[in-house]
């Protein structure tokens, strides 16, 4: 007590109390807290009012002082963990009053936690419900009688439960409402969008797949919300040209609207392309809209900036010629699964002098039109090839020694190119910053070598399914800013490359290496050091990973996703990285044979942030996985053949975890299960998938299954 006699002092009052503090402000050296921590506690030596000792405790504590500004300025800091909030409010009176009036953002995984939320947290402007499986009207209607005034923002996108009332109390209560997620309910009707039509001062609005949506609801949220500046109508089928129409008259802010895959012809395109703001366009699968409607449209867009006319299977360069020409402000487009781009298509390119971004994933593309497509834009910075048939050095390699200032490129599945076209792009495009070339089967092992020579900028790479290896890593490893690096199906790459990569990439957040069997303990262990910022990694089916690539896992505490189906590894290796990772939200243990339940029950203890686990194949019982119902979070389970497994012990956990939202499960358990017990799931919100697998035990080789795979995309 010598060392913190220093730091404490006796207080005698006249009120009564005797109180022993301690002085947090002391310049004296630290002692050791456990020589100090019994007598640092306020001790009661005669009787009081609680009253008397509440108003000692806010005289006496030192935190109190602080003002709201400072304590909001602090909690500012705390904004990317969670839990760093939790254990701030948990300091005192005031810090507890101040993290309540400072949230702004709340994400609760179940509705029937909102009224305490709400209670707790009063000034809530973004109210995300998207994780909550189910939401009552009454829910809603408590949302709207508690933050009538702070509430700019709802998610419901992946929630069920609610009708036309819950939105209708939301949209007349919430006046400062200026945005509304609704996607994916696909039972509300024009009701709801009558409803919507009440959010006077709405600004954005989704509503893709709402498929009973009509005209007369739509030209009810036109009428009502003529703030509007973003518009998704994706997959609302029962909308027409009559509903577009009357939304691009009414709805003159529009910045933003997405069409794709509404069956609407061009009938509505003249109202559109009038609208004054209009930036971004999307046209995706809209079948209906073919040359001769889009050759009759003859009014103009000097404002709309991005086009995607992907899967329009009935336009071809003649109807997106005249388009484009009624477009000059262009700079992004995408025509994926579009037809075949010639020198006549690229040709339509030249007048858009501002273009920056071309996405031509899936189509067909010939030499000539590469080399057009290159001479007809003049400063192109993305240009996506990604399953292009077609594709050869020679145009390649023109049209990237026209284009260096290239930041974005994805030749994925290119599998004509060659050295040559490699060699071009390391040597003219220097400033790449994300570069895919997934299965570009012919560039040899050499080539690759020249990425990491050229390309330091490099964040994302993706070479799966490549001739990749050691001394090609070694290259990349030169690339310091590199945050992804996807080197799955890579089988000539080993841990010796690997330890490269954690030498020379200290920033990687990402690794896939999906397949890659030359990699062991040793490389993973090398990554685990060398990248402390690292949170996702995929081992799986590296069969040489053992319980010893886990533990060193477990010291990455951002590791939010771990993928390591397949691998040697058993319930301790798991243990540990349940402890040391407490942000795992992801885990697939497929074909994990020697994960039981003793690592269920440390990963239900220390994982409950965990959100959809796959433990198919593990020999998990019904004891493991009632454990797992404790972990709060939980979303989607895939269970098949888990032979420990009994139809009771699967009901009970499926009655158990209250917040599930997609169950696969094998199709043998769905005659054992009481079927009450799966409609009540069902209505929470969760949808079941049943599969009918055969059991597989038998791991096939990697060679095997990459020539198999190859043979899939012939």
């Amino acid at each position: 007590m010598a060392k913190s006699r220093d730091l404490c002092r006796r207080i005698d009052r006249s009120d009564g109390f005797a109180t022993l503090t301690l002085d947090l402000f002391s310049g004296s050296p630290n002692p050791n807290p456990c020589s100090y921590s019994r007598s640092a506690k306020r001790v009661r030596v005669s009787c009081a009012s609680p009253a008397a000792a509440a108003a000692e405790e806010n005289r006496s504590n030192p935190f109190d002082s602080l003002s709201e500004e400072v304590l909001f300025l602090i909690l500012d800091r705390l904004e990317s963990d969670p839990l760093d909030k939790k254990s701030f409010s948990l300091v005192c009176r005031s810090f507890y009053a101040a993290e309540s009036r400072h949230r702004r953002a709340l994400t609760p995984l179940r509705s029937g936690l909102l009224p305490a939320a709400l209670a707790r947290y009063p000034s809530v402007s973004r109210l995300d419900l998207s994780l909550c499986p189910s939401v009552t009207d009454a829910a809603l209607a408590s949302v709207g009688g508690a933050l009538r005034s702070s509430l700019r923002s709802i998610d419901l996108s992946r929630s069920r439960g609610f009708s036309y009332a819950g939105i209708e109390s939301v949209a007349v209560n919430c006046a400062a409402l200026v945005e509304i997620n609704l996607s994916n309910a696909t039972d509300l009707s024009d009701a709801a969008a009558a409803a919507i039509g009440r959010a006077r001062n709405l600004e954005k609005l989704w509503l893709a797949r709402c498929k009973m949506v009509t005209d007369m609801g739509i030209g009810c949220i036109a009428v009502g919300c003529q703030k509007l500046r973003l518009l998704c109508l994706k997959w609302c089928l029962g909308i027409s040209d009559l509903g577009v129409g009357l939304v691009a008259v009414k709805c003159k802010q529009l910045r933003s609207l997405d069409l794709s895959f509404v069956p609407i012809t061009e009938k509505c395109l003249p109202a559109v392309l009038q609208l004054p703001h209009l930036e971004d366009l999307a046209l995706v699968g809209c079948l209906s809209i073919d040359d001769e409607g889009l050759m009759s449209v003859k009014q103009e867009s000097k404002s709309l900036q991005v086009l995607d006319m992907s899967n329009c299977q009935h336009v071809n360069h003649a109807g997106f010629s005249s388009l484009l020409s009624k477009t000059p402000e262009l700079r992004e487009i995408s025509l994926a699964y579009y037809c075949k781009v010639t020198h006549s298509l690229a040709s339509s390119l030249q007048k858009l002098y501002n273009l920056q971004s071309i996405k031509l994933d899936g189509c067909e593309v010939t030499t000539s039109g590469l080399k057009t497509m290159a001479n007809s834009c003049r400063s192109l910075g993305e240009l996506s090839l990604s399953k292009c048939s077609g594709v050869t050095d020679e145009g390649l390699s023109f049209f990237v020694t026209k284009h260096k200032g290239l930041v974005k490129l994805d030749v994925t599945c290119c599998r004509n190119i060659t050295d040559l076209s490699l060699a071009s792009i390391t040597s003219s495009c220097t400033s790449l910053t994300n570069l895919s070339m997934e299965s570009c089967i012919l560039v040899s092992r050499e080539g690759f070598r020249l990425i990491g020579q050229h390309c330091h900028l490099l964040e994302e790479l993706d070479l799966t399914d490549n001739d990749l290896d050691d001394e090609g890593l070694r290259a990349i490893s030169g690339c310091h800013n590199l945050s992804v690096l996807k080197i799955g199906i890579c089988l000539k790459i080993s841990d010796e490359g690997l330890i490269h990569v954690a030498k020379g990439c200290p920033n990687l957040q990402e690794l896939d290496l999906y397949r890659s069997v030359g990699i062991t303990d040793i490389g993973v262990m090398a990554i685990a050091r060398g990248c402390p910022l690292l949170q996702i990694i995929n081992l799986s089916y590296c069969t040489e990973v053992t319980d010893y690539s886990l533990r060193s896992l477990s010291k990455c505490s951002n590791l939010n996703t771990l993928e390591i189906r397949g691998c040697q590894v058993s319930s301790s290796g798991l243990a540990v990285v349940a402890v040391g990772c407490r942000k795992l939200t992801k885990l697939d243990i497929k074909k994990c044979y020697f994960v039981d339940d003793a690592g269920m029950l440390l990963l239900a203890r220390f994982s409950q942030n965990l959100r959809q686990i796959n433990l198919s194949y593990c020999s998990v019982t019904d004891v493991g996985l009632l454990a797992l119902a404790s972990v709060s979070c939980l979303q989607n389970m895939t269970i098949l053949h888990s032979g420990g497994l009994t139809s009771n012990g699967l009901a009970a956990v499926l009655v158990a975890c209250g917040g599930l939202t997609k169950v696969k499960l094998h199709s043998s358990f769905k005659p054992l299960i009481p079927k009450p017990i799966l409609e009540h799931v069902e209505a929470r919100g969760c949808l079941f998938q049943w599969r009918d697998k055969p059991f597989q035990v038998e791991l096939e080789p990697s060679e095997v299954w990459k020539q198999q795979s190859q043979e899939m995309h012939v």
